[in-house]
């Protein structure tokens, strides 16, 4: 380690000096923007989540947020639901998905990104993922497919488009359908159009932690009327669009959101390029300084995106290194260090939960091999949340410092 650095040699967890005791940006960040929009929503007295479309003379903050959305995703319509979990179970009704078909969807993944199909007994089938993209690998996917397989579901993990390109080939060519589960890739885009609507059916959350925030919410896009229609009914209890109000067709669910939500969420809409530009300027300044390191190894994009939304900065401890730490330590000492690494997922294949309830729908167990994502999780992945990646130049720099620090504490 260098002489004169501003931090010790000594690491923080054995009572040395902290890289960085500055802290990170906060979240979420809100102005008079969201306050004046709820305060128009409160004086309004109509806050439910009806929406305009079944009270036409009503000047609806939903109707608004799903315009503006369908226009910003390159989407021809938008659907504002309960919360990004739903959103994928309505997805994968809406294109004809039902009980007892497969699904393949990435190990690599949120949890509910399979427990939003067991939740009306669709079955997840676990792929395996890129081991330089940490997204869904579409050769992986091809050997799954069976004659039970229906849908695929694309994960855009971390804000960075999986390879749509390929995995709508292998869908179209199949008679299968492509859902993107876009949670944390609001604003990203491949081959120069966002990305959601590329496929049959795309999914968003603005859960609290998303880089688009109303504490809780989701969004549907889609191309398809046919499709949309679909959804809208499954959010709005089986109604029928332009049917009578007790009109039902189907059973749904009560999935809207209110009227508030879509109020902060309008707001939050004006600063979302602005925190994307410094998310990717962070982003690529963190790509040059732990480049050179042989210990890491940066993530790499898809061929073909045009815009990662960073929602994670994701970094993986290059494999002999991995070999020679344990990642809970490694990251026990990054975070004395005042950087905020977390473990990420654990491998949705092996997650117990999700077996005993594929068993339960199925009458017996399923275990998928996916090797590349087990190692990843166990032993090399790393993540930092976009609000570190919201912080300024210095922060970058700390956040290099530190990871040089930890590392040369393991050949001392």
């Amino acid at each position: 380690m260098r002489e004169g650095n501003r931090w010790m040699n000594k690491l923080a967890v054995d009572g040395g000096t902290p890289v960085r005791t500055a802290g990170f940006k906060e979240w979420p960040i809100f102005d008079e923007r969201e306050e004046k929009l709820l305060l128009e929503v409160l004086h309004s007295g109509k806050w439910g989540g009806t929406g305009g479309a079944l009270v036409p003379d009503f000047q609806s903050k939903i109707t608004q947020l799903e315009k503006q959305f369908a226009q910003y995703h390159d989407a021809k319509y938008a659907l504002a639901c309960a919360n990004g979990t739903v959103a994928i179970t309505i997805a994968l009704q809406a294109v004809g998905v039902k009980p007892g078909d497969e699904v393949i969807v990435p190990s690599y993944t949120f949890i509910a990104t399979a427990s939003a199909a067991l939740a009306f007994g669709a079955i997840p089938v676990f792929a395996d993922i890129e081991e330089e993209t940490l997204l869904l690998d579409p050769d992986a996917v091809e050997r799954l497919i069976t004659p039970k397989t229906k849908a695929i579901i694309a994960v855009h993990i971390a804000g960075a488009p999986a390879n749509l390109k390929r995995l709508k080939e292998i869908a179209d060519r199949h008679g299968l359908k492509l859902i993107e589960d876009a949670a944390q890739a609001i604003g990203a885009s491949f081959e120069g159009t966002k990305i959601g609507a590329i496929g049959d059916i795309g999914t968003f959350s603005f859960q609290s932690s998303k880089n688009l925030n109303a504490g809780e919410g989701g969004m549907i896009v889609t191309n398809s009327d046919e499709v949309y229609q679909a959804a809208w009914s499954y959010i709005n209890v089986g109604r029928v669009l332009d049917g009578a109000w007790y009109q039902h067709d189907r059973i749904g669910q009560n999935y809207r959101i209110t009227e508030f939500q879509a109020a902060i969420l309008i707001a939050q809409m004006t600063r979302l390029e602005d925190q994307i530009r410094v998310r990717k300027q962070n982003a690529a300044l963190l790509d040059s300084l732990l480049g050179q390191q042989e210990e890491l190894i940066t993530v790499k994009e898809t061929p073909g995106t045009t815009c990662h939304a960073y929602h994670l900065y994701m970094l993986r401890l290059a494999p002999e290194f991995s070999e020679r730490v344990d990642k809970n330590d490694f990251i026990r000492k990054l975070n004395a260090e005042g950087l905020p690494f977390s473990y990420g997922y654990i491998p949705l294949n092996k997650n117990e939960a999700i077996q005993k309830s594929i068993e339960e729908w199925t009458g017996k167990p399923r275990i998928d091999s996916c090797p590349v994502s087990e190692r990843m999780c166990e032993k090399e992945v790393l993540w930092l949340s976009q609000t570190v990646l919201l912080s300024d130049e210095e922060a970058m720099n700390d956040i290099s410092e530190g990871l040089r620090k930890v590392i040369a504490s393991y050949s001392e």
